[in-house]
């Protein structure tokens, strides 16, 4: 581990050289690249100074304890070497957290699909619920939320959401929600006062670039049609909408959001591309399945994740057996603490193949 830590160290400084030489500055490609590969490293840098900066407090404490004569002053010395033996401990910990392996996706813009599942009406309803949880969370997280597809009941529910989430870092926050959301509560449709079960389903696709991702023109037939439901005027006046259908592999993606068709076109895009390479990515992942078993969140869509019990005020996250008794806020998108163990977790298991 610290072989790689001297290495990252060395190459900090080199890329620090590098953006001071005037020939570099003066080409700002080049500059912008060094740049961004000088932030990646430079929080495992810093924790790095300030680890060996503990370890040479720590040898100058305990040469104090082997040297003082004074026990007052040995007494304080040893006080702070153990307090510094605790610290680097954590230290260290910590360095092992950021050398682990970044997922290169982490720092992308998110593409969000919300799915009414079983339980009819209610499952709409509760999919509308979700929609609105995630909406909350990106204004909490200063992320901008844009509805790029939504199909709705008419009488508050969705069958169908999708929605674009742009902000630093939204898919290293967002990537574990994918699965299977179950919701047990009285359906306001029920006389009775029977508790029903209900799910959704959430995908969370990363955006992607046309470098990752490269759709032959011929493959995709596009249609257009007049939006429908509420857009403001003119919405259903024009051919606005637009269908795009990936002949190869089936996949449709709707978008009528936008007035302009031109737009809805670049958004639908978008949407193909993201899915595309979801499908990319997870024949990848059933190649070595074996691998999927140990991750904390695999984003099989069938895997259910959680559960939402209304009568008890509860949530629970089933991969971490996290359990938390204020649904009220967790519904209105006060949702970092699962998150924060989700990401906890996933990092533990990273750890165990750490060498």
């Amino acid at each position: 581990m610290f072989d790689k830590l001297d290495f990252i160290q060395e190459k900090y400084q080199e890329l620090s050289e590098k953006v001071a030489d005037p020939a570099v500055i003066a080409d700002q490609k080049i500059f912008q690249k060094y740049m961004k590969e000088m932030s990646e490293l430079e929080p495992v840098v810093k924790a790095y100074e300030e680890y060996r900066k503990m370890q040479s407090d720590l040898a100058d404490a305990k040469e104090m304890i082997e040297l003082e004569d004074d026990e007052e002053v040995k007494e304080m010395a040893k006080e702070e070497a153990k307090e510094l033996e605790e610290k680097l401990e954590q230290a260290q910990e910590d360095l092992k957290i950021l050398l682990l392996p970044k997922d290169p996706n982490d720092d992308k813009n998110v593409i969000l699909e919300i799915r009414a599942g079983t339980g009819g009406e209610e499952a709409a309803l509760f999919g509308n619920d979700l929609l609105r949880m995630y909406l909350r969370y990106a204004e909490r997280r200063h992320w901008k939320a844009e509805i790029i597809e939504i199909s709705d009941t008419g009488i508050g529910g969705i069958k169908e959401a999708v929605v674009m989430i742009k902000g630093k870092g939204a898919y290293s926050r967002l990537k574990f929600e994918s699965g299977v959301h179950r919701v047990q509560r009285v359906p306001e449709t029920e006389s009775s006062g029977r508790i029903h079960t209900s799910a959704a389903t959430v995908a969370v696709l990363p955006e992607v670039d046309d470098v990752e991702v490269e759709i032959n023109p011929n493959d995709v037939k596009v249609d257009v049609y007049r939006a429908s439901g509420n857009g403001g005027q003119c919405v259903n006046t024009t051919d606005s909408a637009v269908r795009m259908t990936h002949l190869p592999t089936g996949i449709v993606v709707t978008c009528q959001d936008e007035k302009s068709q031109i737009q809805n076109r670049e958004k639908a895009m978008r949407v193909l591309k993201a899915r595309l390479y979801d499908k990319m990515v997870q024949e990848q992942n059933d190649k070595i399945s074996a691998d999927r078993k140990s991750q904390v969140g695999s984003g099989d869509r069938s895997e259910r994740i959680r559960t939402y019990n209304f009568p008890q005020g509860r949530m629970t996250d089933h991969r971490i057996n996290l359990t938390l008794y204020k649904l009220d806020q967790f519904m209105d998108g006060d949702i970092d603490e699962a998150v924060d163990g989700l990401i906890t977790a996933d990092q533990a298991e990273k750890m165990k193949d750490f060498g």
